[in-house]
């Protein structure tokens, strides 16, 4: 079990933003309660995923009779937050990651824990109680209307990096491209 948490059970802000030139950005999961704030380093793909599920476990939710969760559709213009990261200091860079539901409080709640060596030699993402052995994790519990804001723009910030070649589908470079066509 960590032996840090670092939880935030209703957080004042909850993003995913970049550092740096597309092609070359760090992903980051900032989160702020008060003066508390923690960011962590994450993969692109993880931010994708992230936002995706999301999305699919909000998605999920509305279809139940009633929308007893008052789960939006789509995002609360309250809570757009197009803001830069506050000031970064990496906590750590993620390794595995849950999500889940807690339909006491009606939150998405994400855990996320350091990369390790068993993360780099393991790419099933299962988790067992072997693996919990880290020295520290995050804990962050959203309100729905939040968890919507949060899917929305981590899939934008997302997509704000290298366009794609439209004949190969790898990314373009701002010094050229060599377009690798399948062959035929």
């Amino acid at each position: 079990m960590p032996k840090t948490v670092h939880e935030f059970a209703w957080p004042d802000r909850v993003v995913v933003g970049t550092i740096g030139h597309p092609g070359a950005r760090t992903f980051y999961l900032q989160v702020r309660s008060g003066k508390q704030i923690v960011s962590i380093a994450l993969e692109k793909q993880q931010s994708a995923q992230l936002a995706e599920k999301i999305d699919e476990i909000l998605d999920q939710l509305i279809t139940l009779e009633g929308n007893p969760f008052s789960i939006p559709t789509s995002t609360p213009i309250e809570l757009v937050d197009n803001d830069q990261l506050e000031a970064v200091q990496e906590q750590f860079r993620t390794g595995a990651m849950t999500l889940g539901w807690d339909p006491t409080t009606a939150q998405v709640v994400i855990e996320a824990y350091p990369l390790t060596d068993v993360d780099a030699e393991d790419n099933d993402g299962s988790l067992d109680e072997d693996d919990l052995d880290v020295p520290e994790m995050l804990l962050v519990r959203m309100p729905v209307g939040t968890a919507r804001a949060f899917a929305k723009r981590t899939r934008e910030v997302v997509d704000a990096g290298r366009p794609t070649c439209s004949l190969c589908g790898y990314p373009l470079d701002a010094d050229g491209h060599i377009c690798t066509l399948p062959e035929i």
